[in-house]
């Protein structure tokens, strides 16, 4: 690449940070925007990477022809320092179309995971088992790996393990050569409209892999859109080419069971992080092994291994008589997930659940679904809508999620009121969700309990 300097626009992204932290790694100058500090902004700062938090066109490197800059479609169009960009001869491009470039580069064999739930945590695990296998690999992923602290892996390794992000349709920018699908859900309808758009976005996907493209058992893909091989895969349908039997559960929530593959079975596999999700994560991606060609005794060992992934069913607290669980979910089948997995795992106790919802599109797109969701907790505190790249829609607010909400009890707050209310809060099992800023009371809430 004939860049100097990498300057990013939304560098806390967890997407754009990996890239950030690819090009370090790599040598260049690098550095960026973003709209607030966070621990991601403030890891890259620690590693030598400037950041600042203005939008300040003159903090862009001067040297325009031996400057790239990578932006995310979730800034806004009239940011300042993307105008300034545009109007004085950048060469400007998409962090999904960077991140594409990067896995064509060389005899790199990329392994995208896709889907709209569930890609997180199964790219996560994927490069672990490529990692704790000894084959290496490269990987950009969405969350923080609790193995490695970090959403970059760096290997000379071939392989090229992504995280593919289907907003925008930047997924459109890979050419896998082993591709998974974990579900096809409709979400993102700012950008597809409706569920139609969403899936044939998806078959789009799959038509752009070479190899193999493995599919959530009953998911609408067929030999017609792609040319690649189809496999499938399941938590336990037995039909599906990859799949679990024999699954167990201890009274910690951890899974173990039998991994049947075309090749044969792996016996008494066990997955390192509790709830049964994982179990389907743990198949998917140890298909993508297999189709790679990892060994699969190395596959069993490093299933074992895994930790999981920041935000992904994160346990924070976990003693007799209290329980606290923090995850990323902001859309309904997430959430109805997340909490199955909380009963599984805790039968018969009080679940209270915080909610912030992420967007004021997909709380109006998904009210009702949301409310449904969350229903099935004993007590619910809903907190106001976190905006981040839109502006308030009229008549759109958390009341028309909590004003459907039937569960036994029920509470509305503003996010600044969550931590004197929780101080007077008995809890019994606590889990927190949402895509926007909860996150940033997770400590704070997990060593308030921790003192009771």
């Amino acid at each position: 690449m004939r860049y100097r300097n990498i300057y990013f626009i939304g560098i806390g992204g967890i997407g754009m940070s990996a890239i950030a932290r690819y090009f370090k790694f790599k040598g260049f100058g690098v550095g960026g925007y973003d709209r607030t500090p966070s621990e991601l902004t403030e890891a890259l700062q620690k590693e030598g990477i400037d950041v600042h938090y203005e939008d300040r066109p003159d903090l862009i490197p001067s040297d325009v022809e031996n400057t790239l800059v990578v932006y995310t479609p979730a800034i806004p169009q009239d940011l300042q320092e993307l105008v300034y960009v545009r109007e004085n001869g950048y060469t400007l491009m998409k962090r999904a179309q960077v991140l594409g470039e990067l896995t064509r580069m060389g005899s790199q064999r990329c392994l995208a995971v896709s889907g709209t739930h569930g890609k997180t945590t199964t790219s996560t695990l994927l490069a672990h088992i490529f990692t704790a296998s000894g084959e290496g690999c490269s990987a950009f992923l969405g969350g923080i790996s609790k193995n490695y602290d970090s959403n970059l892996l760096m290997s000379h390794s071939p392989a090229v393990v992504v995280e593919a992000d289907e907003f925008d349709r930047s997924f459109h920018q890979l050419t896998p050569e082993i591709a998974v699908i974990t579900a096809m859900d409709a979400d993102h309808l700012d950008i597809y409209g409706d569920l139609e758009h969403v899936q044939e976005a998806f078959r789009k996907f799959a038509s752009l892999t070479t190899g193999t493209v493995i599919i959530k058992q009953g998911l609408p893909v067929s030999a017609k859109d792609t040319d690649a091989r189809i496999l499938s895969y399941s938590y336990d349908d037995v039909s599906a080419d990859f799949h679990a039997e024999d699954i167990k559960v201890d009274e910690c929530g951890y899974f173990t069971f039998n991994l049947h593959h075309p090749g044969g079975v792996i016996m008494d596999c066990r997955v390192g992080v509790p709830g049964w999700v994982n179990v389907e994560n743990a198949v998917a991606a140890s298909a993508m092994a297999l189709c790679y060609g990892i060994d699969p005794m190395k596959i069993k060992t490093a299933l074992g291994t895994f930790k999981g992934v920041k935000r992904r069913f994160d346990i924070h607290v976990n003693r007799p008589g209290l329980a606290y669980i923090d995850d990323y979910a902001h859309h309904p089948k997430e959430i109805s997930t997340a909490i199955s997995s909380m009963r599984d795992i805790f039968p018969g106790r009080k679940l209270t659940a915080i909610f912030q919802p992420h967007l004021y599109t997909r709380t109006r797109d998904f009210a009702e679904e949301f409310a449904r969701a969350l229903s099935a907790v004993d007590k619910l505190i809903l907190l106001d809508i976190y905006p981040a790249r839109e502006e308030p829609i009229p008549g759109v607010s958390s009341e028309i999620i909590f004003d459907k909400v039937t569960a036994p009890e029920k509470v509305l707050l503003k996010k600044e009121e969550l931590m004197d209310y929780l101080h007077n809060e008995k809890i019994d099992t606590l889990i927190t969700f949402g895509a926007g800023n909860i996150d940033r009371y997770t400590g704070e809430i997990t060593k308030m309990l921790e003192a009771r």
